[in-house]
């Protein structure tokens, strides 16, 4: 399994619409994708315009190549796109270990 981190920074103030737009992309888009297994979308402490949104894919493939490359992807970007302060920071991670729950 791989893990997508996205770095997100968003215009101030629009938190709520943010997270909103987030569910519904990945609930009624992202979720179509060949690959894709989950995700979790954690909000920052100290910078709250900040926002760390993890996909889990079952292939790097299935993100870089079947989901960004295909028309879901812009489909995803219309929904969550406009909150975006600058481009996310994207980056992909594979399993090392992990404790035993």
């Amino acid at each position: 399994m791989i893990l997508e981190i996205a770095d997100i920074r968003i215009v101030a103030g629009r938190h709520a619409a943010f997270e909103e737009a987030v569910h519904r992309g990945l609930g009624s888009v992202v979720c179509q994708a060949k690959g894709f297994r989950g995700w979790k979308l954690n909000k920052g402490i100290e910078n709250p315009d900040r926002y760390l949104l993890m996909i889990f894919w079952d292939t790097l493939e299935d993100h870089t190549v079947g989901f960004r490359q295909g028309p879901l992807f812009a489909q995803w970007r219309v929904i969550v796109g406009p909150f975006f302060a600058a481009p996310p920071a994207v980056d992909h991670f594979a399993l090392s270990g992990k404790s035993g729950q």
